[in-house]
């Protein structure tokens, strides 16, 4: 397993990065723009990490600004923890099989979500490529939020 980001949602992009990048110290890494669902993903890395960040994976700070403007209380800016796994499938079956609710399964062989005790959103990332589909993740339903 390795530890991928931790996303915090931003009602203002251009505020945020000048609170993390300017003030912190933070610098970007890259980013990535969705038209279709319309959102803007920034990662910034703590400076002695981006090259590493951006070759090899370190840790990263993701931003997440949503175009339509959004309120954000009761902890709904912080997103999740994210963290990529050797096969998905495997490990999804292994945390069902301790009790813990997969609450986005990953039916795309790709991504799926759990949540902690206190209610935290983990995000689990395929590492490389989806896998193909397989039963029975690929018609398991969502549970809850995440």
């Amino acid at each position: 397993m390795q530890y991928l980001h931790t996303m915090v949602r931003v009602s203002d992009l251009d505020a945020s990065l000048d609170f993390y990048c300017n003030k912190l110290g933070l610098v970007e890494a890259y980013r990535k723009e969705s038209e279709r669902g319309r959102f803007t993903l920034v990662y910034l890395a703590a400076p002695d990490d981006r090259e590493h960040a951006i070759s090899e994976g370190a840790p990263l700070l993701e931003l997440t600004y949503n175009w339509d403007p959004e309120s954000y209380t009761g902890g709904r800016n912080f997103g999740h923890l994210a963290y990529r796994v050797d096969d998905i499938y495997e490990v999804c079956g292994r945390l069902q099989a301790k009790g813990v609710c997969i609450n986005r399964p990953p039916r795309d062989g790709h991504m799926a979500f759990i949540k902690s005790p206190d209610g935290i959103s983990i995000e689990l990332l395929q590492k490389g490529d989806a896998l193909p589909p397989q039963a029975p993740w690929a018609t398991m339903e969502n549970t809850g939020s995440w």
